[in-house]
């Protein structure tokens, strides 16, 4: 069964200690999300995940049989255009160009591109064009593990929900397993089977929350219902601070 399995997970800049003894399982088809405030580690942890960054200190084992990653920002080729930016892992592992070319087109038009996007370069389109391109390029190469870093931090609502839920369809249809990182609480549990709750100072795990309810049934409702709950956790408030936001 593949798997991401992290174990006594250490990891230092310099003298300065990051992350401390972390230790987690990633199953197939399964999606786990580590939240906690800006600064306390989370991009570090996830680039060790996803070998950006070489292992100092414990265990990270990876058996997923491929992987891709979408970063905060689009990170777009500037001289390749819409498709070819879609298609680039796809060539890179030998696929020929028409072939790429027609699944970038069935990617991108899915994620709400349209074909007179196809041959803008990133400078001709909005931060929102560029991660629906971003997560196509990601996706296109249907791999079964992604790694996301707080993709939809830049976006507006309306196109944030509708870039999750292209998510959780193709999560499911593809049964791809997830690890992504963010400091929305709300974004978490809509899209999360757990999170992991990253405190700062080192990074160190210090709760973690278990959804049952499918992703794809989880309305705005329940969202609310379980953010309320969550945000009067005591390790929460703790974690983000949150004592020191109420009003004298």
């Amino acid at each position: 069964m593949e798997k991401l399995e992290v174990k006594h997970l250490t990891h230092h800049f310099g003298f300065t200690e990051i992350l401390r003894d972390i230790n987690f399982t990633l199953h197939k088809g399964e999606i786990l999300s580590i939240v906690g405030p800006s600064g306390g580690g989370k991009t570090t942890l996830l680039h060790l995940c996803s070998g950006l960054l070489d292992v100092q200190e414990g265990e990270v084992t990876n058996s997923f049989k491929s992987s891709s990653f979408a970063f905060q920002e689009g990170r777009l080729l500037p001289w390749k255009n819409v498709l070819d930016n879609i298609a680039i892992g796809l060539l890179a592992r030998g696929e020929k160009k028409t072939a790429a070319i027609e699944k970038s087109k069935a990617i991108a038009l899915k994620f709400g591109l349209e074909e007179e996007d196809f041959e803008k370069f990133p400078k001709d389109l909005s931060g929102g064009m560029k991660q629906r391109v971003s997560f196509a390029r990601a996706l296109v190469v249907k791999p079964s593990l992604l790694f996301l870093d707080e993709p939809f931090s830049a976006l507006d609502i309306g196109l944030k929900k509708e870039l999750q839920t292209h998510l959780i369809e193709i999560s499911q249809k593809e049964n791809i397993s997830i690890l992504f990182i963010t400091h929305d609480m709300m974004e978490a549990i809509r899209l999360s089977d757990e999170i992991l709750l990253l405190k700062a100072d080192p990074g160190h795990i210090v709760k973690k929350f278990s959804f049952d309810l499918p992703q794809n049934e989880r309305d705005d409702a329940f969202v609310y219902e379980q953010s309320v709950k969550i945000l009067q956790d005591k390790d929460i408030i703790e974690t983000f601070e949150l004592n020191s936001l109420e009003l004298k």
